[in-house]
């Protein structure tokens, strides 16, 4: 794969994860929310929320970073 392709494709591979995992913070309450202040203002929620942010955003980084550097030649 060409270099400069390979920086580009590195760069969205990096810059991809911080888009989504902000997409599904803000879009956490609406999904698991349950329409409940007390439970949504806990620790325990604050907790799930940004573990299952974390964690969507290192799978997505993961599997960027695999695809873009699993053409790259071995030296």
């Amino acid at each position: 794969m060409d270099t400069t392709l390979t920086v580009v494709l590195g760069i969205v591979a990096m810059l991809l994860p911080l888009v989504v995992g902000r997409l599904v913070w803000k879009r956490f309450d609406q999904y698991f929310g349950r329409n409940d202040e007390a439970y949504m203002d806990s620790l325990e929620y604050f907790l799930k929320k940004i573990g299952f942010t974390i964690l969507v955003a290192f799978i997505l980084l993961w599997i960027g970073i695999s695809l873009v550097f699993s053409g790259s030649p071995n030296y």
